[in-house]
């Protein structure tokens, strides 16, 4: 049993707040990921669940049992940092084996759980190499192999694609989403990158500034925004957010007017539309017109870019479609595809 449960955890240093009012259940067996920009405070939670920093108010369960004074040997934890921190001076069999060493687990069993384990990250030809021989995804394919040669009731993971390139990160990536879906082990795992966060997560905790801003699973949280920071923080390119005004059934600004809009919303608004769901056209019938800012050719698809005082704006168009800088192009926002957010809080409003 492996749930995790954090109440009401809080990390100061002196007048500075790391973590603030963090409240978290965790299911048996569910991947977790903590999500959010650098300083937000998910290193810092993580590294309170493994015993590394000690919380300043709060509790942290493990199963049933209250770890706050546990030191990390004996949380039944594996982490997996960004750092790889093998030892260049042993093979990757002893290095994938040293973990069983320390904890004095019976050497019979050794060869059959390292040979397991290194099975499972494709490491099985590779294991008379030392790390200077291996490339930067196998160095990470050891580290994987020496979490799960413990076995343990949670695995931890702290940025662990980070030091890979694009391509790399793909597939390590999709080993480590298979390897928790066979293991069957409770995995919490920090990102700053919301496509890793979104192709891993069970469920989203996405931080900012020591709180939890919202939690979901990948699709609510893409869906249905709680709040501006959220909006602007997953998709890719990010949700597009424009202030402006609500008059007579209206959404405007300086230059733009946007009909079907319920009176019901406050006066001082942000509309949200993500760049899928507009329609984009060089005839100026839409609900947003402006000149060309930039052309984005990906192969299956444009990317358009406008600016509306100061707030670039993106629409996502079909592969074909083309349009010169400075050219005036409209987009079309479908009522079902727009957001409302409160001005004044950036919180979600919901019709």
């Amino acid at each position: 049993m492996a749930k995790i449960q954090l109440k009401n955890i809080c990390k100061r240093w002196g007048t500075t707040t790391g973590v603030k009012g963090f409240n978290l259940d965790i299911a048996d067996k569910e991947f977790i990921v903590f999500l959010g920009p650098s300083g937000c405070g998910k290193t810092t939670t993580m590294r309170m669940i493994a015993g590394l920093e000690d919380p300043t108010e709060g509790e942290i369960y493990i199963g049933d049992r209250c770890v706050n004074e546990l030191d990390p040997k004996d949380r039944d934890i594996s982490m997996v940092f960004q750092s790889y921190g093998l030892y260049p001076n042993l093979t990757v069999y002893e290095n994938i084996r040293f973990p069983l060493k320390i904890r004095k687990v019976d050497a019979k069993t050794h060869d059959e759980r390292v040979r397991k384990a290194s099975d499972m990250v494709e490491l099985g030809n590779l294991l008379e190499r030392y790390p200077r021989e291996l490339s930067g995804g196998q160095r990470q394919r050891v580290a994987l192999a020496r979490a799960i040669v413990r076995e343990p009731n949670v695995f931890l993971m702290d940025e662990p694609l980070s030091n890979l390139d694009a391509k790399l990160r793909v597939s390590t990536r999709a080993q480590i989403k298979h390897l928790q879906h066979t293991l069957q082990t409770t995995t919490i795992y920090v990102t700053h990158d919301q496509i890793e966060a979104m192709t891993l997560a069970d469920r989203v905790v996405v931080m900012s500034m020591g709180e939890l801003q919202q939690l979901g699973t990948p699709t609510e949280i893409y869906d249905r925004p709680a709040n501006t920071f959220v909006a602007s923080f997953i998709g890719s390119p990010a949700m597009n957010l424009l202030d402006g005004n609500i008059n007579e059934g209206k959404f405007t600004t300086e230059s733009t007017t946007i009909s079907d809009v319920p009176d019901t919303l406050p006066n001082l608004i942000t509309l949200g539309f993500r760049a899928e769901d507009i329609q984009v056209t060089t005839e100026l019938t839409g609900d947003i017109s402006a000149p060309v800012y930039s052309v984005e050719l990906l192969g299956d698809s444009t990317l358009i870019s406008v600016k509306i005082h100061g707030s670039l704006l993106i629409a996502k168009a079909d592969k074909t479609f083309r349009a010169k800088i400075g050219q005036t192009v409209s987009f079309t926002i479908p009522i079902a595809a727009r957001h409302w957010f409160n001005k004044e809080d950036g919180a979600r409003i919901d019709l």
